[in-house]
This record gives C-alpha cells, sequence and structure tokens, in this order.
C-alpha cells in the first residue's frame, strides 16, 4: 500500500520557501508514529529542508541531478525507481514536496491528509487536488486550537474508491 503523508491548509497550501506554514507538535508525533520503520519517498528539496535524515526511516531522495550524494539518502531519479527500492515495504510513504506528491497520486492507495484549518496566502508550495469521486474519506479526527497548536486541524484518511 503505498500512502502520500501530508499536511495542507484549507486550499491546499503545503509550505513556502521550502519551510512550514505552521507548528504542530501533535501532528509531528503522528507523522513520526506512522513513518517510522518505513521507507519515505521526497524530492531533494524536501530531504535538504531536514537538519538532519530523520531516524528509523529510509530516505528515498527522487532528483534529476545524476551526481547527487549526501549521507543518509538513497538517491533514485523516478519515483518508478524508488517504488522499486521499496517493493518489501508493506506501506512506504510519500512525504513531499508538490512535484512529488502529484508524481504519486496516480498510483497512491491511501493519503494521510493532515487538514490545517486555516488559509495562508503566501504559500509557494500546494498539495495536488484530487477527485472526491475518486477517493472516499474514512476517517476524520478533529484537534483543537490549544497553548501549543494555533491552528485547529483534522486528521483525514482517504482511500482510493477502486481499492475498498
Amino acid at each position: 500500500m503505498i500512502t502520500m503523508i501530508a499536511a495542507a491548509g484549507e486550499k491546499n497550501e503545503l509550505g513556502k520557501d521550502n519551510g512550514l506554514l505552521w507548528h504542530l507538535p501533535d501532528d509531528f508525533k503522528r507523522f513520526k508514529e506512522m513513518t517510522t520503520s518505513h521507507y519515505i519517498i521526497m524530492g531533494r528539496k524536501t530531504f535538504e529542508s531536514f537538519p538532519k535524515p530523520l531516524p528509523n526511516r529510509t530516505h528515498l531522495v527522487i532528483t534529476r541531478n545524476k551526481t547527487y550524494a549526501k549521507p543518509g539518502a538513497v538517491v533514485v531519479h523516478s519515483m518508478a525507481e524508488a517504488l522499486q527500492i521499496s517493493e518489501n515495504d508493506s506501506q512506504p510513504f510519500i512525504i513531499g514536496g508538490g512535484e512529488i506528491y502529484k508524481m504519486g497520486l496516480p498510483i497512491a492507495d491511501k493519503i494521510e491528509l493532515t487538514r490545517v484549518h486555516g488559509t495562508f496566502n503566501d504559500a509557494d508550495t500546494f498539495f495536488p487536488e484530487f477527485s472526491k469521486e475518486d477517493w472516499r474519506l474514512i476517517s476524520e479526527v478533529e484537534h483543537d486550537k490549544d497553548e501549543r497548536h494555533k491552528f485547529s486541524f483534522t486528521y483525514e484518511t482517504w482511500v482510493r474508491k477502486e481499492w475498498v
């Protein structure tokens, strides 16, 4: 099962200048719990936005740069190559950025989407639109604003309808 995991604003905003637009500690915790011990597929810019590789995950970095090499990254040059390398993982995760999500949408079986309740006009990266005709929402868990979270948000789990 190929899963895309993301946090996006009400208008599918993901980030700006290769960074996030919000700080949601509980969402980070959920991301860590879900992706630990799995392959995580990302673009070069997403990988370079991390201060260091995320522990207990295999980082597959898609880039067009044939000479790119970084410690902690398995460098690939296509989504197909990333999926081939991760084929023994029961649930590899596609974690971004925007272009990688666009590549992943046609092949993903599941979307774990944290819908951040706000709009962010200065965003420069977006999660791709997906058709509600092709996907079914199977779970929603709301999280209110609190002292650690400036925005309320909802964890949404979507599955491709053809698999349901």
